[in-house]
């Protein structure tokens, strides 16, 4: 479309590579343009009609590309430029579909710069370098390290990007607006074809002179969630395109107080051309962002220079070389000898209390009334009568000790009759008969029986 600027788009390109033939030297084998890459082989023929290369050196210069600042830039991997890199090398109409990724980084770091984002979703998809160029890096040379794997043959590859930023005389365009397209992913609206669809139908919408693609961001990178595998979710992205002219009606149509109350209820708003964006694009209208450079207050405040004199305050004077020995002698008492001194004091304290002050047996009836001490004693006597009386009973055991079997026929031992007995008048613990079949329990007898 007239007045727009696609992004800057680098692929690599095939190229043909020479062979020398080793049994005709003047000769040179024609070149194919199957393989990618600049190999020096010599051929030489085997048995029969088979050709046997041998691979003597490979050369092969920077790539260069060319980006504007606050331009989108986008450098496709393409695998099939790779794939000849690794051997066994296809020969022309073979078809190798080898997993292959790609690891990109800046030359001497271990990541890429700050503007510079790479995708890749499978190792049978190309890979994608995209961004927006800074201005800080105008003039110097960016040297990307790209170097690819072949996951069956564990076999690399290595190259250099060369981007060299260019300065852009329109940077950075005045009015800006930033769009949240719920129906792509990232790698899906880097197509050159899907974004020149949507390039126009803003510009349609906005009727800008000139309109850019300035950057492209996976919803992702912006704190969102990854969409569950029902149906044909996407995770989103958001696009933001500059102009130079004010936004159009359409546009501003999101900030008045119908649609703002819309979106706070979590409700569509009601836009009049997003009937051209709704055919391709799925866009969420509470989440563009317009911005007017224009209008944009500089907070940047201007560094007054000074003389580069210190106020004075006295000459400096650094420490002396050799330090003076110090003495710890009261840090000593500080620190061991006072706390030692403390705890030595309430030990002896503490061992006069427990020791040098104890009543004592005399002591204790010597303040004891002599009516309790004859009381106590009373009680003590009567304690040892009835205990030395409870020896000299001869009764048998309980019956809750008794075996319910007889130890030696194993015979049920019959429980003793209750109907002769007296319940009223019978002991709490009552002589049990012999009964036939029961252990005999020897009882104590008296001296001299």
């Amino acid at each position: 479309a007239p007045g727009l600027t696609p992004p800057f788009c680098a692929r690599f390109s095939r190229q043909a590579f020479g062979l020398s033939s080793a049994d005709d030297p003047g000769g040179p084998l024609p070149p194919k343009t199957g393989r990618a890459d600049g190999f020096l082989s010599s051929r030489k023929k085997a048995a029969g009609t088979k050709e046997v290369y041998t691979i003597l050196a490979r050369g092969r210069a920077d790539r260069n590309v060319y980006p504007s600042a606050g331009v989108l830039f986008v450098h496709v991997l393409e695998r099939e430029y790779f794939k000849g890199e690794f051997p066994p090398f296809p020969k022309p109409g073979e078809v190798s579909n080898d997993p292959i990724t790609f690891n990109t980084n800046l030359m001497g770091y271990p990541d890429r710069p700050g503007w510079l984002r790479y995708i890749q979703r499978t190792p049978y998809s190309d890979g994608v370098l995209y961004g927006s160029p800074t201005a800080d890096s105008v003039g110097r040379p960016t040297v990307i390290e790209i170097t690819a794997y072949n996951r069956r043959t564990f076999e690399t590859a290595r190259h250099n990007l060369v981007i060299n930023i260019m300065s852009a005389e329109d940077f950075p365009l005045p009015y800006q607006a930033e769009f949240f397209i719920r129906n792509m992913n990232v790698e899906e609206m880097l197509a050159s074809e899907v974004l020149g669809d949507f390039l126009g139908a803003v510009k349609n919408v906005w009727q800008p002179e000139r309109l850019n693609a300035i950057n492209i961001t996976s919803a992702l990178d912006r704190g969102g969630r990854v969409p569950l595998p029902i149906g044909d979710m996407k995770e989103g992205v958001y696009v933001m395109v500059g102009a130079d002219v004010p936004f159009s009606s359409c546009l501003r149509e999101v900030e008045n107080p119908q649609n703002q109350l819309r979106c706070s209820q979590e409700m569509e708003p009601v836009i009049t051309c997003d009937k051209k964006f709704r055919a391709q694009f799925s866009i969420d209208w509470c989440k563009i962002s317009l911005v007017d450079r224009t209008k944009h207050v500089s907070t940047f405040q201007e560094v007054v220079c000074g003389e580069g004199i210190l106020p004075d305050g006295g000459e400096y004077r650094p420490p002396p070389a050799s330090l003076k020995s110090r003495d710890y002698y009261s840090d000593f008492l500080v620190t061991l000898a006072v706390p030692s001194a403390v705890a030595l004091v309430l030990f002896l304290v503490l061992a006069y209390v427990m020791c040098c002050r104890r009543e004592g047996v005399e002591k204790r009836n010597m303040y004891t009334p002599d009516i309790q001490l004859v009381h106590h004693s009373a009680i003590q006597k009567s304690t040892k009568e009835l205990r030395d009386m409870s020896k000299n009973r001869e009764i048998a055991w309980p019956l809750s000790t008794l075996p319910v079997f007889h130890p030696v026929t194993g015979e049920i031992i019959p429980p003793l009759p209750t109907d002769s007995y007296d319940s009223t008048s019978m002991p709490l613990m009552q002589t049990q008969p012999n009964l036939p079949h029961q252990t005999q329990i020897p009882q104590q007898r008296a001296a001299g029986e």
